[in-house]
């Protein structure tokens, strides 16, 4: 789906401001200091999911005072589009997973179908454990497993088409410094 400068631009405009750059940056704060009570002694391999994760994942990993190391996947669900299909691989991680701690890192938990598959995958790659730190949850009814949530969740954000801090608007937008809701989505 092709979109233009300047529908991108009157999206930005006309958007919703859900969390500021500061609310953002004090959750984050909050929950790198949880993860460092359970992981600080684990030498976890933060795995940071690509593209959505790469902002949330540099500001979060900034903060954890205690050995570890970083590494990437990309898997995604949406391309370009503003709603997700199968799931397409695209970079496998460089490390090995066995016997490791990880800790995935992603923008947002939406249906949660991404995130439950690689935590499968990981899982299948015989880790040790695996928990998952996301940006926001967004709040609805239509999670892939209705119980699953992640281990550490820095803020909530309604039922809307959310972007900014990460997350984008049909490849664009990743660059807001708050989270916002597209008007009428």
């Amino acid at each position: 789906m092709s979109v233009t400068v300047q529908e991108v631009e009157k999206i930005w405009r006309e958007a919703d401001c859900i969390w500021t750059e500061q609310q953002i940056e004090r959750s984050i704060d909050a929950i790198s200091q949880k993860i460092e009570e359970d992981m600080a002694d684990k030498n976890p391999l933060v795995l940071v999911v690509m593209k959505g994760g790469m902002m949330f994942g540099a500001r979060l990993a900034m903060r954890m005072r205690f050995p570890l190391e970083i590494d990437y996947i990309h898997v995604t669900r949406y391309g370009m589009e503003t709603s997700g299909s199968e799931l397409n691989w695209k970079v496998l991680p460089q490390h090995g997973l066995e016997g490791r701690h990880i800790l995935l890192v992603d923008d947002i938990l939406d249906e949660g179908q991404t995130l439950y598959k690689i935590i499968e995958s990981c899982r299948a790659q015989n880790v040790e454990s695996v928990r998952c730190a996301v940006l926001v949850d967004k709040i609805h009814d239509r999670k892939y497993m209705p119980d699953f949530k992640a281990d550490y969740t820095c803020l909530e954000v309604p039922d809307r088409y959310v972007f900014g801090y990460g997350m984008d608007y049909k490849g664009y937008l990743r660059n807001a410094d708050g989270i916002y809701a597209v008007k009428g989505m």
